[in-house]
């Protein structure tokens, strides 16, 4: 072979072989993973998915490929990133973080299967019309969070049966899971002659402010109502509350774990599991609107003593015999 020859044989190879490597890639199947939260506060619950997936053969990197966007608790930068996977084309879209992530992966195609993890009742919030057989391109899970606003509530009465101020503390720009949450809660406080505050917070700021209310009307306890950017200032919540010795019920466990003093919730870990299992069934032909909506069916109360006592609570007896994890 004549040097030229070998000479331009080898700069066509070298110049084939990016090509080559990036027709590779496009064979995996993308799952693209939508997130109201930051990369901080998901990716430990991210990592469930991925075992998930793992177990339906699915491993990342090396048959299938993840491809992230988070809005960092900015809901309004979902229906972007919603829109930008859609033109990424990917195969399969995961969504966290609540309701307002699915909502707008929903309005962004009508054909990319998509699988939620969402804290309402998904009919009831417009996701799908039926759990047995939702239809269309859309399943996933439902906690049933809100709903569970009324049995917080509830728990909070118990923990602290003389409170004459209760607050509630919701994010109005969590629509429509804010305006299910008021309805519930307050129709949850008039049965039963309760009156209580309405603390709107949608910023760190705002938290900052509403704290400074609670301090003001004197606040006996504090229900800090489900939402994914509460849940990203997890620390500032928790820490403002101890500041302020103001009992919280929290709708996390991570709260608890964090300090706070109480939260009852879903267990986590069982919904994020189910969203794997779903999505590495649709990435092998199964249809997402012939894949019922599960529904989480595992609650946890947990308490943190050592919270309670730097309060100089008293946990009522019954209520911590009902507890599933007591933190000492």
């Amino acid at each position: 072979m004549r040097r030229r020859d070998f000479i331009t044989l080898i700069g066509g190879a070298a110049a084939a072989w990016p090509l080559a490597a990036r027709a590779q890639q496009r064979v995996f199947p993308v799952i693209g993973l939508l997130s109201s939260r930051s990369p901080a506060v998901d990716m430990p619950l991210i990592a469930v998915i991925r075992q998930a997936l793992n177990e339906t053969g699915l491993v990342e990197g090396q048959n299938v490929t993840l491809d992230y966007r988070w809005a960092e608790g900015q809901y309004d930068r979902l229906a972007g990133l919603a829109a930008d996977l859609v033109r990424q084309q990917v195969a399969v879209i995961v969504t966290i973080g609540g309701d307002t992530s699915a909502l707008a992966a929903k309005a962004a195609t009508t054909t990319i299967p998509i699988v939620f993890a969402t804290g309402t009742d998904p009919i009831r919030s417009g996701l799908v019309t039926s759990l047995s057989r939702p239809g269309g391109n859309i399943t996933g899970v439902g906690s049933f969070l809100v709903e569970m606003e009324p049995k917080r509530l509830e728990l909070l009465r118990e923990l602290r049966p003389h409170a004459t101020t209760t607050a509630v503390l919701v994010n109005p720009e969590n629509i429509p899971r804010a305006e299910i949450q008021l309805n519930d809660i307050q129709t949850a406080a008039r049965s039963v002659g309760q009156e209580i505050n309405i603390l709107n917070a949608s910023t760190i700021r705002d938290i900052d402010a509403a704290f400074a209310k609670l301090v003001q009307m004197r606040a006996d306890a504090l229900l800090v109502a489900t939402d994914a950017f509460f849940f990203t200032r997890t620390a500032q919540l928790v820490v403002l509350a101890a500041r302020h010795a103001i009992p919280t019920l929290y709708s996390r466990r991570e709260f608890a774990v964090a300090g706070g003093l109480m939260s009852y919730a879903a267990t986590i870990n069982d919904i994020l599991r189910l969203l794997g299992v779903y999505a590495g069934r649709i990435l092998k032909g199964e249809k997402p609107g012939d894949l019922p909506v599960q529904r989480s069916t595992r609650f946890e109360l947990v308490i943190n003593l050592s919270t309670a006592r730097a309060f100089g609570i008293e946990i009522p007896p019954m209520l911590l015999a009902r507890a599933d994890e007591v933190i000492e």
